[in-house]
């Protein structure tokens, strides 16, 4: 073993503003993530208000944030299994753009999406799957091709590689060198982030390392892979992450009917993205009963033993 080897000790803890800034530039493949769970909603909004523009972004099962980017202006393209507002119906900005031919897209299934993600992480072109090859298939990946099986002459899927330029993700906590621990669900949010570039990561709470080294099984993304780390409490609002707050549904709810509406979509854009400075101005603008009872929800506060 080389003994001059050395494990790195230097800081990711930055701005949110030098994390976009640094690392996110117009054109670039942007990976959002969060199933549902732990979805970068502060984070990214900062793309938003630093106007970002002309980015693909993607994701297997995208929800309202995806609309709010689309909304804002700054998407070109979007690569994705599922998008709307979950739970409770359709994504309309999403749909307002593709029917005005203002974006592209590439509609797979949420399946071959993660098997596009888990290639791209190990460095494979492609994976071979039995998968898109029966029913329509949308023109936007007919680009696809099939190949086949050395061992069985069975034809299988090639299903591409995707590699994002950058992934921006939201978890629980992290060290300050960038070692990222997050539990509960997270869907595609590990494979999408480990088949980045780069990746920029927002949690609840910054703790010392030897905290880490106390459940080193929830260190999901080793430092050394981790470009940025911003401690945003309340950055994954209005999603839920698991042991500190619950989802708001009612936000969810209210954000189906201001979507539908151009005029009501452009005053929440400014309202709750483009006009905020800070996090502890989006909190304020959550507001303190509203925080409170999503701290004390099913998936918040009262189900640690903190």
């Amino acid at each position: 073993m080389d003994n001059n080897f050395k494990i790195s000790k230097k800081t990711k803890i930055v701005s949110l503003e030098s994390a976009i800034t640094d690392n996110i530039k117009p054109g670039n493949i942007v990976f959002l993530g969060g199933f549902g769970h732990a979805i970068p909603f502060y984070s990214s909004h900062e793309i938003i208000r630093q106007n970002i523009k002309d980015l693909t972004i993607c994701r297997s099962g995208a929800d309202i944030l995806f609309d709010q980017m689309i909304a804002s202006g700054i998407v070109s393209k979007v690569i994705f299994g599922y998008i709307g507002n979950p739970g409770v119906g359709l994504s309309h900005s999403f749909r307002k753009a593709v029917k005005d031919h203002k974006i592209l897209l590439e509609e797979w299934t949420n399946y071959s999406l993660i098997l596009r993600l888990h290639a791209g992480r190990m460095g494979l072109p492609f994976i071979p799957s039995k998968i898109l090859q029966i029913g329509d298939m949308p023109d936007n990946i007919k680009y696809m091709k099939t190949i086949k099986c050395p061992y069985t002459d069975i034809d299988m899927s090639a299903i591409p590689a995707l590699v994002p330029d950058v992934a921006v993700i939201h978890a629980q906590q992290a060290d300050e060198f960038g070692n990222i621990q997050m539990w509960g669900v997270d869907g595609d949010t590990i494979e999408g982030a480990l088949a980045s570039n780069k990746i920029i990561v927002s949690v609840e709470r910054i703790v010392d390392n030897s905290e880490i080294k106390k459940f080193p099984d929830r260190t999901v993304i080793p430092a050394h892979r981790v470009s940025a780390v911003v401690e945003l409490p309340w950055g994954a609002y209005p999603s839920y992450v698991t042991d500190f707050y619950s989802r708001d549904d009612k936000h969810y709810i209210e954000y189906d009917k201001i979507s539908r509406d151009p005029d009501l979509l452009n005053y929440y854009i400014d309202e709750w993205i483009r006009n905020i400075q800070s996090i502890e101005e989006y909190m304020k603008l959550i507001g303190k009963k509203n925080l409170k009872e999503l701290q004390n929800g099913m998936c918040g506060l009262k189900s640690n033993d903190e």
